[in-house]
């Protein structure tokens, strides 16, 4: 009763002190929540966030929000400006899901203040449940943590709550460490609900730890580390597994464990021991995703094209008891084949309750096999000595025959089909950033994605892929013919391309009709291709089959945009509705002029197209046919130079046909050195006659300053006035200008601003700019 007697009386609530209060929550919580809504509102700021959260639905009911204190409570405890603040819609989750991973980390001590300081807070218990986003970085310190028994309960909450696991920084790490990590990754991952693992950083990957985590993603794991789990066998999946043995005797002897067991057990009676314990571990199953198409088991060599798709199994000595759901393999499948050259296999004896070697999980990855064209393989290619590092590929999407980046390694036989296993649940997005992926990396990844049916999204950054492309293109062609293909979003960036930009774009339409959105992004030519030609005219008449492209983004490496390239393109994609081109030369003043016309004739549906930095100053024509198309509902013109050397013919030329233009949402001008009087001048798009619904306006890096920025805003708000109050203008971007030059003007500005529009800018120090950009020129 002490805060509530307090709370009787004005403003004493405020001199309690917060022990007490703490005392009062704990003693009377019930009571105090139904304390009315004014005395309550003066209660908030004075809980923990233990009686923060517990507070919510009261405040929610009083109808009083909490934001603002969680917003507060972030400036006092993070003491650092969140990463786009404006899009942050609920600060209470922001707060307490960077305060789980920082708790997690080690960089925040909760006694540092005394609301995160309570007896009945547990620090990563109580804020799991808000945590949807989760970054690992260098040693895994925190997966060795979550997977700890005493945090046994929090990762059943991430469990729940996870949606996204990133990985940054990572440093090669112990067995052991490993061992916590694809714990973790099976509870979140194959038993959880985490649908994006993204990479990112990593300039010398751990090949072992990198594969692990993506075979792994991609729902695959070893019966090898079906081992304790928390001292004993996987609790969900032996659920899982019981409920499959109720299924029918045929079913549970495809997809059962107890049937592999049983298979096993049989064979290991007819094999020597140490035949058996030579064997690789299956490909795990389970029932989270439906069993893929024409289960089949293969017998193959270690010289394999990459057009199909197989992955090396074998039984584990292993005791029942330690087993997951598994597959029954073939006694033909045990069969060993002699390994490649210079490479001396090593198949450990597994003791109970410890992991495999890694040199064994190393060979499990790798032994990865695909079917030739006729599905089978001859068995007695490989012999010792014998070289198979000769698959090279013409182009990408093709059955990768072998480049250089897409070398074998020596693999025994039996070797378990994809299109056989049964898979754990696996994510839906793969993002690798600035992680070097070797052949043997992109040969694995390939096989790995023929079969990933739950993959809508991979996106790959700054890998040196180079000529292994066509190997990754290779899995996804295969994935793409499969029924229950979700594949939709590729992008893939970096920086040297290996050939140009429109062919690759073509190439990778041909392999993947299917897919909705394409980035193509590369910052430089090819050093070894500097004096090789351009493609020739004539590759534009190859037929691409009808894609569902309806995203397509191309950075070209300071290439010319031919548009007899870019024709086929636009043929095959009729659904396309937005297109962005990116650092492209025009080599005749005709080249626009003509992609203008294909863009109207073969692509009705088209309702974005941008370019970036490229020369448009002397293409004022096109400029304004882009700005008269009905069809277009957004245009962005960045760094094009539009009025480099403009006269005010032009400028008054775009205004009118902008006040004509009724469908024309968004018009983004950065970079086009607008300055104050074109800026000014822009307002009269919004004069009384004018028929104009343009929503949105970006002027940033234009060079406007805080008189020319106050001047528009008077003038915007003379053509409001003349139209009775009403604007369809809602949107003002204003980065990186010279707002800083007269900071009272500037704030005059943009408050009257805020008055008509939502205003987005930054605190921009032009002066250290121009120094910038005056040392590098």
């Amino acid at each position: 009763p002490e805060a509530v007697m307090a709370a009787e009386r004005p403003h004493s609530l405020f001199a309690l002190s917060a022990a007490a209060v703490s005392r009062s929550m704990a003693a009377l919580e019930r009571d105090v929540w139904a304390l009315p809504g004014h005395l309550l509102r003066g209660l908030l700021p004075l809980l923990t966030i233990f009686h923060l959260e517990r507070a919510e639905d009261a405040a929610r009911r009083a109808g009083l929000s909490t934001q603002p204190i969680w917003r507060k409570l972030w400036d006092d405890v993070m003491k650092t400006r969140p990463p786009n603040s404006e899009s942050i819609t609920c600060w209470r989750k922001k707060f307490l899901e960077t305060f789980f991973s920082n708790v997690l980390h080690g960089v925040l001590d909760v006694s540092s203040d005394w609301r995160l300081h309570d007896r009945h807070f547990s620090p990563l218990l109580h804020s799991s449940p808000h945590v949807s986003q989760l970054t690992l970085c260098n040693m895994l310190q925190g997966a060795v943590e979550l997977t700890a028994e005493h945090n046994h309960k929090v990762l059943e909450n991430l469990a729940g709550s996870l949606r996204i696991l990133r990985f940054q920084h990572l440093l090669s790490c112990d067995q052991s460490i490993r061992h916590s990590l694809v714990l973790l990754l099976h509870r979140l991952i194959h038993h959880g609900s985490v649908s994006q693992v993204s990479m990112c950083s990593w300039p010398v990957p751990d090949t072992v730890l990198l594969v692990l985590i993506l075979t792994m993603s991609a729902g695959f794991w070893r019966s090898g580390n079906a081992h304790a789990y928390h001292g004993s066998p996987c609790g969900l999946c032996r659920e899982e597994e019981k409920g499959q043995s109720q299924e029918s005797t045929q079913e549970g002897a495809e997809r059962g464990c107890n049937a592999e067991q049983e298979g096993s057990s049989g064979e290991n009676q007819k094999r020597s021991p140490k035949e058996a314990d030579a064997c690789m571990t299956s490909v795990l199953s389970g029932p989270r995703s439906p069993p893929l198409q024409n289960p089949a088991w293969e017998e193959t060599s270690n010289e394999v094209p990459c057009g199909h798709t197989s992955i090396q199994g074998g039984s584990s000595p292993s005791s029942s008891s330690e087993q997951l759901s598994c597959h029954p393999i073939p006694r033909k499948t045990h069969r060993w084949l002699k390994p490649a050259v210079g490479r001396k296999r090593r198949c450990l004896r597994r003791s109970r309750g410890h992991y495999a070697d890694p040199e064994d999980l190393y060979d499990f990855v790798f032994t990865v096999a695909r079917e030739d064209s006729s599905g089978l393989l001859d068995k007695n290619r490989t012999t010792e000595g014998e070289n198979t590092d000769n698959c090279t590929s013409s182009s990408p999407g093709s059955p990768c025959t072998g480049h250089a980046g897409c070398k074998k390694r020596g693999a025994p036989a039996g070797i378990l089909s994809l299109k056989a296993a049964h898979r754990f649940r696996s994510v839906s997005t793969l993002e690798l950033f600035s992680i070097p992926l070797t052949g043997e990396t992109c040969r694995t990844l390939s096989n790995l994605l023929s079969s990933w049916v739950s993959l809508e999204n991979l996106v790959l950054s700054y890998n040196g892929l180079n000529a292994n492309i066509s190997c990754i293109l290779s899995g996804l062609r295969a994935l793409s013919r499969h029924p229950e293909c979700r594949f939709r979003v590729l992008r893939v960036s970096d920086m040297f391309s290996h050939m140009p930009c429109m062919e690759l774009v073509r190439c990778i339409l041909s392999a993947l009709p299917q897919l909705h959105t394409l980035s193509v992004s590369f910052d430089l030519k090819n050093q070894l291709e500097g004096s090789r030609p351009e493609a020739s005219p004539s590759c534009s008449e190859a037929e691409i089959p009808e894609s569902c492209l309806e995203v397509l983004e191309i950075r070209f490496p300071r290439e010319p945009l031919h548009t007899a390239f870019l024709l086929p393109v636009l043929k095959a994609s009729k659904s396309l509705q937005q297109l962005s081109l990116d650092s492209a030369t025009l080599p005749c003043p005709q080249e626009l002029g003509l992609l203008l016309e294909m863009l109207k004739a073969y692509t009705p549906n088209l309702k974005k197209l941008s370019f970036h930095d490229v020369n448009l100053a002397e293409h004022q024509k096109e400029v304004l046919l882009l700005l008269q198309d009905p069809g277009l509902q957004e245009i962005t013109f960045s760094f094009c130079r539009l009025f480099e050397s403009s006269t005010a013919e032009f400028l008054s030329e775009i205004i009118n046909t902008m006040k004509k233009n009724s469908s024309l949402k968004s018009l983004k001008l950065p970079g086009n050195r607008l300055g104050n009087h074109r800026l000014v001048a822009l307002a009269d798009i919004f004069s009384e006659d004018s028929s104009s619904s343009l929503c949105q306006l970006d002027v940033s890096s234009n060079c406007i300053k805080p008189d020319g920025l106050l001047e528009f805003t008077k003038k915007l708000e003379g053509h409001i006035q003349q139209r009775g109050g009403q604007l369809p203008f809602t949107h003002l971007r204003l980065f990186q200008n010279w707002l800083d030059q007269d900071a009272e003007t500037a704030q005059e500005a943009l408050r009257r601003l805020r008055a008509l529009c939502s205003v987005v800018n930054d605190a921009w120090d032009s002066s250290q700019a121009f120094a910038d950009y005056i040392s590098v020129m």
